[in-house]
């Protein structure tokens, strides 16, 4: 039977580190392309930690459902300017799955320093144990984020950082096709190829880190 009380009680320890997750892979991409040159996310406001700059309503209405996947709105980057510098593309790209699993092991930190403590107080009990659920989420969320950007499919970052690396001829291809990128992880959703191929790496990781 459902349990929406503890549906509720998850998403809400969930919510923050999805927020921090989904921010600090956006401002990254914005903050790599602002070092290489290109001052678009800046003066789009996008150039900041603030969550609420990076939300999108649908990628977030995907956590509810999932309370794993979700998505912010894409910081937007000239790469006709980063595209001047050796690899600028790939390393915006980079940039916001980096970020994820820095992040990642930031939090793997501290759940082993919350799961260290043993009290009996039930004050602190009642601080700890969502601050524990909360960085495992971290985890989770960073790690799922930063793997599956990684998918060489344009425009996902793994897109991006492959399409760099290609000659010029190769690189038009996957420009003119990347529209379709979003058809094929649908298919790769739909199909259950995450979960028998990307799913293990994820809880790969996330054991390690855990």
């Amino acid at each position: 039977m459902f349990d929406i009380n503890n549906f509720f009680q998850q998403l809400s320890i969930a919510l923050l580190p999805f927020l921090a997750a989904v921010t600090f892979h956006e401002a990254s991409h914005g903050y790599a392309a602002y070092f290489l040159g290109d001052d678009t996310a800046k003066r789009a406001g996008r150039l900041t930690l603030n969550p609420f700059a990076h939300i999108d309503i649908m990628g977030l209405l995907v956590l509810f459902l999932t309370r794993l996947f979700g998505w912010a709105k894409p910081v937007p980057v000239n790469f006709n300017i980063v595209a001047r510098k050796k690899y600028g593309i790939a390393i915006v790209a980079a940039a916001g799955p980096l970020a994820n699993f820095i992040l990642a092991l930031i939090s793997s930190g501290l759940y082993h320093i919350f799961a260290s403590i043993e009290t009996s107080n039930i004050l602190i009990n009642k601080i700890l144990v969502p601050l524990t659920l909360m960085a495992i989420y971290s985890v989770q969320i960073n790690i799922a984020l930063g793997i599956f950007n990684l998918l060489p499919i344009p425009p996902l970052d793994g897109g991006r950082i492959l399409q760099a690396f290609l000659p010029p001829s190769k690189q038009i291809f996957m420009i003119k096709y990347e529209r379709y990128g979003f058809i094929l992880i649908l298919l790769l959703l739909i199909t259950n190829v995450v979960d028998y191929f990307i799913f293990p790496v994820i809880h790969y990781f996330v054991k390690i880190l855990l």
